[in-house]
């Protein structure tokens, strides 16, 4: 594996195996597949040795269904705010179709607020003006898109986007705990609203196979700019000093 043009990432690796992510980060927390470090926990496959390795045995994996709901016309902001709440569920609208999925889990919850206390202690050191905020509390786009991201860091240069009931635009930073019922809505369907919406650094944490994607905007597209697993050591790229000990997380 020592040409590094033919190295891959985790994300095109599962889709050239029409596999999740998660499970390539479960091979390679196994050590079931061959892999390489580059730099900062930077985790890199060849496609041609993992098939190799993979031929005489059948890889499957459970997936979790997911359902939208279908409507004649699309909803808005206007629409979202006169629905009736529903314990144990929440509800978001993309691109004017009403998502409805179970409240998160414990294990969700911890590793959020934990990693919560990580980034509003960098932030507060950094960017005073800027603030950190949790779920639930609505961002909108294009008034046909209300999300409620787990976490989302709004820098000191945003405050015009910081209303009295929501966010109205892009923060700098948002992070998205997958849990079973959200996993194919957030690294699908919300990744590409986040990537056309202008949000520069997107984040996908994985509390059950413990990983960490950090991904940023690049001409325009979300490029891996580091990951990890386990317990390594996240120290991001474009966040001068913010590192992140993923057993801290877990």
């Amino acid at each position: 594996m020592s040409d590094n043009k033919e190295l891959i990432t985790a994300q095109v690796l599962a889709e050239a195996l029409d596999l999740s992510v998660e499970t390539i980060w479960r091979y390679t927390r196994e050590n079931k597949i061959p892999y390489i470090v580059l730099g900062s926990k930077n985790y890199r496959y060849k496609l041609a040795d993992v098939i190799r390795l993979l031929t005489d045995s059948t890889v499957q994996e459970n997936t979790v269904e997911y359902k939208e709901q279908d409507h004649n016309q699309k909803l808005t902001y206007q629409d979202y705010l006169l629905l009736s709440e529903e314990p144990g569920y929440r509800f978001e609208i993309l691109d004017g179709i009403l998502i409805k999925e179970p409240s998160p889990n414990v294990i969700h919850q911890r590793v959020s607020r934990r990693l919560q206390r990580i980034l509003e202690d960098y932030f507060g050191m950094v960017d005073p003006d800027g603030e950190v905020f949790d779920a639930p509390l609505d961002v909108t786009f294009h008034d046909i898109t209300v999300v409620q991201p787990d976490l989302f860091y709004v820098s000191g240069e945003q405050k015009l986007i910081v209303k009295d009931t929501r966010i109205d635009g892009s923060p700098t930073l948002i992070v998205e705990v997958l849990s079973p019922s959200s996993n194919r809505k957030d690294r699908v369907q919300k990744l590409r609203i986040y990537q056309e919406g202008q949000v520069q650094h997107f984040w996908l944490v994985n509390p059950q196979e413990k990983t960490l994607e950090c991904f940023s905007l690049q001409n325009g597209i979300y490029a891996l700019v580091t990951s990890g697993l386990d317990e390594d050591l996240i120290e991001h790229p474009e966040f001068t000093g913010l590192s992140i000990a993923l057993s801290d997380l877990w």
